[in-house]
């Protein structure tokens, strides 16, 4: 193994991967049967914890289902070794092409001295026998596809995702096209894994919706690559760890008050989505902030000083919505957006919060829609302002809908290079797109949050830290983590059915701990 990294865990396609591979193989003069060696045991040791932890069930035996290419030769390797420590295992090869790599025709003869037992299926319809409890180790084209399968390959996948058996895919799961390919992703041609080992660094279609639920539960497993070549690689973005975030952190001097970790205003609410506004104070208060100011409608105030009572309320004249902006020389950053409603007079006030405000910004929600239905007023997006769109209002935003999430992912990276901001674009992985077209994925987070009023939670963190100081892409970086870490002990604690928005802020100061001290 090489040294201890000591970047953002790049996203690589899986041209770049292979690059990184070739250059590493050339560099350290390891061969590829060296190479997939150690891939093969890595993924041998990970199956044997999970057999040894009963992840299987009883009495586990395993088929690993290979194609002609390089993994083909992975799953032949993993044949031999699970054999090796006394698993019992068979080899099903699919002979969809006459040509095989070298490493397969190697590996295959080592598996054939040892009498692994070793079937060939060539005919069209790709009819596999399974038997007993069979696991399935697909290893059929991994990241070796550049269109989707046809013929045998697809019938096979078609066979195997019918089976009802347990899929553990290495790589990726056969089929499984790149994102952005001029191939289109075909779901009948493609394995629909429990789980999948990757190598090293993840791949895009892990983190999109269209692809990413066909790899199940997916980790990566280190294979001795180098680091540095790693750091030094193009990519397609990069993956958010808790290391990465805790580097960013403030400390809190020991001789501070509340001034020295600034002032947070949030303008939220409306007529039947006052709840949206409390979500967002009440989590803008567990961000470490100086103090927090809620701008809400004048039915809203008692409300606000119940829910919250530690935060200052600042009262619109109006009843039901908001009407005005309070004088924001006070505040150290703004954020305007939760249950705000669409009223016109609300409209007015983005507009003006836009085009005067000089602190940091965030637009969340209905600000979002009436941002997006006001082009014109893009021109005021600055360094200093983050949008948190969800799919749908990023569309909006984008004037037209998006055939797929890669679509959508790439327009919005363009979106925040073209206008200068940064766009926190919310999903299973949510994405911080960045001013510079770079774009990083966060790893925390479930699905348990896919509730009403987590964007809130998020935007009153958001808020929060950049009151006090933190940059716009470390105040993303910290508040889309926070998050999603308070959203993982929340699903832990209460389920992933059970847990609501307000459960986010309550373990917020659990995830607080986990990040401050580990």
């Amino acid at each position: 193994m090489c040294c201890i990294r000591h970047f953002m865990l790049p996203i690589l396609t899986n041209t770049q991967i292979r690059e990184v591979e070739r250059a590493f193989m050339v560099n350290s003069s390891v061969t590829p049967l060296e190479l997939m060696e150690q891939a093969a045991r890595q993924c041998t040791d990970r199956l044997l914890r999970d057999i040894a932890q009963g992840e299987f069930g009883p009495a586990t035996t395993f088929v690993v289902v290979v194609g002609m290419g390089n993994n083909g030769g992975d799953g032949l390797v993993i044949a031999r070794l699970l054999t090796a420590a006394g698993i019992s295992v068979r080899v099903i090869r699919v002979l969809h092409k006459e040509e095989r790599s070298l490493e397969h025709r190697v590996n295959h003869l080592e598996l054939l001295k040892i009498g692994v037992p070793c079937v060939d299926i060539a005919d069209p319809l790709g009819e596999v026998e399974l038997f007993g409890n069979e696991v399935v180790i697909d290893c059929l084209l991994g990241t070796g596809v550049s269109r989707p399968p046809t013929g045998l390959l697809r019938n096979v996948i078609r066979n195997l995702n019918n089976s009802g058996r347990s899929i553990v895919s290495i790589d990726l799961p056969s089929g499984l096209v790149e994102p952005g390919s001029d191939q289109p992703f075909d779901p009948e041609s493609c394995i629909r894994a429990d789980r999948t080992f990757t190598f090293e660094v993840p791949r895009p279609a892990l983190l999109l919706a269209e692809t990413g639920p066909f790899a199940g539960q997916w980790e990566l497993l280190p294979i001795g690559l180098d680091p540095e070549l790693l750091g030094a690689s193009a990519r397609f973005g990069e993956w958010v760890e808790a290391t990465d975030v805790r580097d960013h952190l403030m400390q809190r001097p020991r001789f501070s008050h509340k001034g020295t970790f600034g002032h947070a205003l949030l303008i939220a609410g409306s007529k039947g989505m006052f709840g949206a506004a409390v979500l967002a104070t009440k989590a803008c208060l567990r961000s470490g902030v100086g103090l927090v100011s809620a701008h809400v409608p004048d039915k809203l105030a008692t409300t606000m000083h119940l829910a919250a009572p530690e935060a200052l309320c600042s009262i619109d004249h109006s009843p039901d919505h908001v009407a005005q902006l309070p004088l924001l020389e006070q505040f150290s950053a703004v954020a305007i957006g939760p249950g705000l409603g669409s009223h016109p007079e609300s409209s007015t006030v983005v507009e003006t919060l836009l085009s005067s405000v000089e602190v940091p910004l965030v637009l969340d929600a209905d600000a979002l829609n009436i941002l997006a239905n006001n082009p014109g007023w893009f021109r005021h997006l600055s360094k200093n302002t983050v949008l948190t769109p969800h799919p749908k209002e990023m569309d909006r935003l984008l004037s037209s809908p998006s055939i797929s999430g890669f679509e959508r992912l790439e327009r919005t990276r363009e979106f925040a290079l073209e206008h200068g901001c940064i766009v926190v674009l919310k999903g299973a992985y949510t994405a911080i797109c960045l001013m510079d077209g770079n774009v990083q994925f966060n790893s925390t987070g479930n699905a348990g949050m896919a509730k009403g009023g987590s964007g809130d939670v998020l935007t009153g963190l958001l808020t929060g830290f950049l009151a006090q100081g933190y940059t716009p892409h470390h105040a993303a970086l910290i508040a889309v983590h926070l998050h999603g870490s308070a959203g993982d002990l929340a699903a832990t604690a209460l389920g992933m059915d059970a847990m609501h928005a307000g459960d986010l802020i309550e373990y917020l100061p659990q995830a607080w701990k986990m990040l401050r001290e580990n």
